[in-house]
């Protein structure tokens, strides 16, 4: 039924979000630090310096925005494609790879109504620390080279998602909160694409018999090949989705007008 696939998608959706956060947190950082001040070299050592400099919990920044949002976003996700799939096999005849595809691309189609808001916040929270940590350093080699020593250190105003919310729907209405709404169709399409028809196929050659589902082990196999699989294919996409709905720019990095800019 609708309502179990909904919370189905909404559990699955939580527990994701709080397993993988960092690795996350860690990919935002590195997707947005350009030539100007790099802070990190790779992922460990953007985790490492991350809890040295914010916490344990500097790792989970942001995560209250997906936290709230990710149960509606893998709801409809979920259900959408299920939704998709039932429609376009109501001949009765198996959905062929074509077919696979188009429910993958509804799916990923409705999911960023929630998606495009939640990652521009998330965003925000997440790439803060790094920002906040180019200024420190500036400030400290400013400090150095200066005879007197007058610099003052930068000091980090921590913001919240609510007061990044108000102020966008203040300056910019709605629009603000969909500011990378086309990137985001770009990701989010193809890895939908890509990912729904990959793990339905892969996870049907463990069933033994068409009638029982596949041991939990194997869908668990499936959803790891078929997510990796589409997180590669559409990491070029994330990287410009995630350098558009940037708000802060650190030292010495551009700004882009649009997706072509961006990719250029």
């Amino acid at each position: 039924s609708l309502p179990a696939k909904l919370i189905n998608g909404g559990i699955a959706g939580l527990i994701g979000v709080t397993c993988v956060f960092p690795i996350d947190l860690a990919k935002t950082r590195l997707q947005n630090q350009q030539n100007g001040q790099r802070m990190y070299t790779s992922m460990s050592d953007c985790l490492i310096k991350t809890i040295r400099s914010e916490g344990y919990f500097g790792m989970y920044r942001g995560a209250a925005v997906n936290l709230t949002l990710v149960t509606p976003e893998k709801a409809i996700k979920l259900a959408a494609n299920d939704f998709f799939r039932h429609h376009l096999s109501k001949d009765g005849k198996k959905l062929t790879l074509l077919r696979e595809m188009l429910a993958g691309c509804g799916a990923g189609t409705c999911q960023v109504i929630v998606t495009t808001p939640m990652e521009m916040l998330k965003i925000q929270l997440q790439d803060a620390g790094r920002i906040a940590a180019q200024k420190k350093l500036m400030a400290a080699q400013a400090q150095l080279s200066s005879a007197a020593g007058a610099a003052e250190p930068a000091v980090e105003t921590r913001t919240t998602a609510m007061q990044i919310t108000r102020e966008l729907l203040r300056s910019k209405g709605i629009a603000g909160l969909y500011k990378g709404l086309g990137a985001t169709l770009l990701r989010d399409v193809p890895f939908s694409i890509v990912y729904f028809p990959l793990f339905a196929n892969l996870n049907k050659l463990g069933q033994k018999d068409p009638n029982v589902k596949a041991p939990f082990y194997v869908s668990f196999l499936s959803g790891c090949v078929a997510g990796s699989t589409a997180a590669v294919a559409v990491n070029p996409c994330d990287v410009i989705k995630t350098r558009l709905q940037s708000l802060q720019r650190g030292v010495n990095e551009d700004t882009y007008s649009g997706i072509l800019d961006c990719t250029k």
